[in-house]
């Protein structure tokens, strides 16, 4: 069966109380990813765009009808597995500069990659900023239910974030209960709480003076009141359920001030949650897995540390 005619098979083949519903082998390390959609019909709330997804001359998706998980499989997969988001302030997904080479990253290095293609809340979503959380909370909760199909541990599955991805990752991180959506099957029966987040110079306030961004503009608005902007911060929702928490980014980044990862590394020794702050001396934002020089090229090795410390490589 040829791969596009297999792909609208799975998707046909969706049902509302299975968890049997994904008929393909997912692609190893070398091979082009497989996608699996999350969702067994429309996401919840239904609208959003229509027709194909668009994807810019860097690689960036956007216009996104039918949120999916990509799958990057290890030629030996070590039973660990990470949800990969890339950023974008919520108006796009840097596929080509953060979430595939981290993908192919993790996969050398034994660990099933999952990147996640999310809605965008200005693609006329009927759960407007709601539907990157729905989506995230699908995904954790799909990764587990299929977790035997590819050799996984459910304990050992993490959230891997950059920029608004590391928003988005903080929010699974920090908000995996109460449901963001209805039960809809047998998968919405596993648990939506990840074992690890590692969050890349992420967003994580919406509140002032650090509330300059586009996360949270698309999110909450140009003009929100305090409480919408609270409820939307990765901080605020810190408690002592939080996973461990690794945090990286440059201390010159002029889309996520400093203050972001600050912040949560606050929140989580307030709430006694396991934390690790790494501040580069330069590199900007956006810089993904690393640049071939300067003080960006290294930084994958603590994150090499930090997951080989909780067994995840």
């Amino acid at each position: 069966m040829k791969r596009r005619r297999w792909l609208r098979h799975a998707a046909a083949g969706v049902t509302a109380g299975a968890v049997s519903w994904w008929p393909w082998v997912p692609a190893r390390a070398g091979e082009a990813p497989l996608l699996l959609p999350l969702w067994p019909g429309p996401p919840p709330g239904g609208g959003g765009p229509q027709g194909l997804p668009h994807v810019s001359a860097r690689g960036a998706l956007s216009h996104l009808a039918t949120p999916a998980l990509a799958v990057y499989r290890p030629s030996r997969p070590n039973g660990s597995a990470m949800l990969v988001a890339a950023g974008g302030g919520y108006r796009r997904m840097e596929m080509d500069q953060e979430a595939r080479p981290a993908a192919c990253w993790l996969a050398e290095r034994g660990v099933t990659a999952f990147v996640l293609r999310y809605r965008l809340p200005g693609e006329g979503w009927v759960a407007g900023p709601l539907a990157p959380l729905q989506d995230a909370q699908r995904a954790l909760r799909l990764i587990r239910a299929q977790s035997e199909a590819f050799q996984l541990d459910p304990a050992r599955l993490g959230v891997l974030g950059f920029s608004a991805g590391g928003h988005l990752m903080g929010l699974a991180a920090t908000r995996s209960q109460p449901p963001s959506y209805p039960p809809l099957d047998a998968v919405d029966r596993h648990s939506a709480r990840p074992d690890v987040a590692a969050l890349i110079y992420p967003v994580i306030t919406l509140l002032p003076p650090y509330d300059h961004t586009a996360t949270r503009k698309v999110l909450v608005g140009e003009h929100p009141d305090a409480a919408q902007s609270r409820t939307w911060s990765v901080e605020t929702g810190v408690t002592t359920d939080c996973p461990p928490v690794f945090l990286l980014q440059a201390a010159d980044d002029p889309i996520s001030n400093p203050a972001n990862t600050a912040l949560m590394l606050q929140a989580c020794v307030r709430a006694a949650v396991t934390a690790e702050r790494h501040l580069l001396p330069a590199g900007g934002h956006g810089f993904g897995m690393g640049r071939t020089e300067g003080p960006t090229a290294r930084w994958p090795e603590a994150l090499a540390r930090w997951m080989r410390g909780l067994a995840l490589i």
